[in-house]
């Protein structure tokens, strides 16, 4: 019986290996994803910014992995010059401790270079902040991916852009950004990468 069974679950994770998704879509509640679990990366994600309460602090929260998914972990971000970039923002969740340990989720993680999501990226969440005080967001991010692997097996992305519907307007904004270590860190820069918007 004990073989039985262990040739079962053998076969079974080999079953899983072979068959990783080159898209998933998963409804989280608070935003939904549309995962590659190939590239080990996000390749849109949906969500929507109201001004919600700030109740809870992020404190030691790090990312945490889903049993159901194949996706990048900690190690995929170990000395290299990528940060765990948030696509649906903690502080856009942070009413909850519920909605913001599912912001923690590597379904919600991509590679974003140190520059990009430590600045630019940055501002732009923060002024989403100060616009859903006047009129509900709806975001969606974008990425697309490079050629490159890093060696724990996730795919670079290249670019991420980020559109934003200001739904009392009905008027779409986007941005387009290069996942590069040449952005300016300056927040004038901002205006630099907003496109005109083709939806």
């Amino acid at each position: 019986m004990k073989v039985k069974l262990l040739i079962l679950f053998t076969f079974g994770v080999q079953n899983v290996i072979g068959q990783l998704r080159e898209q998933v879509t998963v409804d989280v509640g608070i935003y939904k994803v549309v995962y590659s679990e190939t590239k080990e990366q996000p390749v849109s994600l949906t969500y929507i910014s109201n001004n919600r309460d700030k109740k809870v602090n992020r404190g030691s929260m790090d990312f945490h992995k889903e049993s159901n998914y194949r996706t990048s972990d900690a190690a995929d971000y170990y000395k290299n010059p990528y940060d765990k970039g948030h696509l649906a923002p903690a502080a856009s969740f942070s009413d909850s401790e519920e909605n913001l340990y599912k912001t923690f989720s590597y379904l919600n993680c991509a590679l974003q270079d140190k520059r990009l999501n430590r600045y630019l990226w940055k501002y732009l969440e923060a002024e989403e902040r100060v616009w859903d005080n006047e009129q509900t967001l709806l975001v969606k991010i974008n990425i697309n991916f490079s050629d490159s692997i890093i060696p724990t097996g996730a795919t670079i992305p290249s670019r991420f852009i980020k559109h934003i519907l200001f739904t009392v307007e009905n008027k779409y904004r986007c941005w387009d950004f290069p996942n590069s270590g040449n952005l300016p860190k300056e927040k004038e820069y901002l205006d630099n990468y907003e496109v005109k918007h083709s939806h």
